[in-house]
C-alpha cells in the first residue's frame, strides 16, 4: 500500500460539492493515496465560522501543504476579498499554471496541447487602488498602482522554464507590453532575456510577443505556441481564451504553486443557478486532481485519471449537457469509476 499523503479538501460553494464528490469518486476507484483533511471555505466558510477563510482551514493547508478545492463565492458587499486572491497570497502561490489540451475532438480548434503560466502575486492584481473626489462626486478619478519585481519575475520565468523543460516542452513565449508599459512589464521582459541567456539558451527555444498580437494569434492559430508565461492580468485573460479554445471553463484546471504549498483547482466559479441539479461537468476538478497527483510524484495514476476522461467522453460518449450530451454529474462519474475500475 502506497504512503497516504496528507491534503486538505474543501467542497466550495454551489455546484462545488456535486464536482467535488465526483471527482473523490474517481481518485478513490484509482487507489489515489490523499489522505483528507475537510474544510470549509467561501460562502460555507461564513456559515460556519463567520469568515470565508476560516482559521482551521488555513492552519489545515499550512499543516498539509496541499488542497484540493471547488469554486468558492465571494459573498457581495461586507468588505469581503477574494478567498482565491486571500489563499495565493497566504501561502506565496506566484505560479498560477493552466494547462489545455483538446479532449473532444471535431470542434474548430483540434488539437489543441498549450499551458499558459501566469505570475500570481504581483501586478495589477496588489490591489493598491483609491478615488480622488473632485468638487462633488467622490469617485471622479479611479487610480491603480501596478508593481512588479525583479524577484517575483525570475520566480515565475523559473518555474516556466523548467517545468517546460521537465515535461518536454519545446518553447517558452514571453507575453509582455513592454512597448508601452515600458517599465511594468518591461521589467517582465529584460529579466526573461537575461535568464535566458544564463541558463536556459540552448536547453529550450525561446520567443516573446506583446499580449494583443497573442491574443490574436491564440485565435487563428493557436498551435505555433507551446508554453505562454506571462505576468497576472495578462495571464488571468489569456488562460480563459485558451480554455475556450478547448470547450469552455467546463474543461479547464488550474494549480497555483508556491515554494511551500500547492492549491489544485476547477477554474470555473461556483454557478449557483445549477447548484444541485446534477448538471455540472465535474473534468476540469478531475484534471485539476490528475495534476494534483503529479505533483505528489504520482503521474502514473494522473494519466490513468486523463486517459479514462478521455475514453468516457470520446469512446462512450458520455457527456454533461456544456459537451452537448445530456448525462448528469453522478451518471458521468459512474461511468469514469466504471472505465477506471475495467481499465
Amino acid at each position: 500500500m502506497s504512503k497516504r499523503i496528507p491534503a486538505t479538501l474543501i467542497a466550495g460553494d454551489g455546484i462545488g460539492p456535486e464536482i467535488v464528490d465526483a471527482t473523490l469518486a474517481a481518485l478513490a476507484a484509482l487507489g489515489a493515496p490523499f489522505e483528507w483533511d475537510p474544510q470549509a471555505a467561501g460562502l460555507a466558510g461564513i456559515k460556519a465560522a463567520g469568515d470565508p477563510l476560516p482559521q482551521a482551514t488555513l492552519d489545515s493547508i499550512r499543516k498539509t501543504r496541499l488542497a484540493l478545492k471547488g469554486p468558492l463565492e465571494t459573498p457581495s458587499g461586507g468588505g469581503y476579498r477574494s478567498s482565491n486572491v486571500r489563499l495565493r497570497e497566504e501561502f506565496k502561490l506566484y505560479a498560477n499554471l493552466r494547462p489545455a489540451r483538446t479532449i473532444v475532438p471535431g470542434g474548430r480548434f483540434d488539437k489543441i496541447d498549450l499551458v499558459v503560466v501566469r505570475e500570481n502575486l504581483e501586478g495589477l492584481y496588489i490591489g493598491h487602488e483609491h478615488y480622488v473626489q473632485i468638487d462633488d462626486d467622490p469617485h471622479a478619478v479611479a487610480m491603480a498602482t501596478g508593481i512588479n519585481t525583479r524577484a517575483g519575475c525570475r520566480h515565475i520565468l523559473e518555474y516556466a522554464f523548467e517545468h517546460a523543460i521537465a515535461t518536454g516542452r519545446k518553447k517558452v513565449t514571453i507575453v509582455h507590453k513592454a512597448n508601452i508599459m515600458k517599465a511594468l512589464t518591461g521589467i517582465f521582459k529584460e529579466t526573461a532575456e537575461q535568464m535566458y541567456e544564463e541558463k536556459y539558451k540552448g536547453r529550450i527555444a525561446m520567443e516573446s510577443v506583446i499580449v494583443d498580437a497573442c491574443a490574436m494569434k491564440l485565435v487563428l492559430n493557436p498551435w505555433q505556441f507551446d508554453v505562454l508565461v506571462t505576468t497576472n492580468l495578462f495571464g488571468d485573460i489569456l488562460s480563459d481564451l485558451v480554455a475556450g479554445l478547448v470547450g469552455g471553463l467546463g474543461m479547464a484546471p488550474g494549480a497555483n504553486i508556491g515554494r511551500d504549498a500547492a492549491i489544485f483547482e476547477a477554474v470555473h466559479g461556483s454557478a449557483p443557478d445549477i447548484a444541485g441539479q446534477g448538471k455540472a461537468n465535474p473534468v476540469a476538478l478531475m484534471l485539476a486532481a490528475a495534476m494534483m497527483l503529479d505533483h505528489v510524484q504520482r503521474k502514473d495514476l494522473g494519466d490513468r485519471l486523463r486517459n479514462a476522461i478521455d475514453a468516457t467522453l470520446n469512446v462512450d460518449k458520455i457527456r454533461t449537457g456544456d459537451l452537448g450530451g445530456s448525462a448528469s454529474t453522478g451518471v458521468f462519474a459512474k461511468a469514469l469509476v466504471s472505465r477506471i475500475t475495467n481499465g
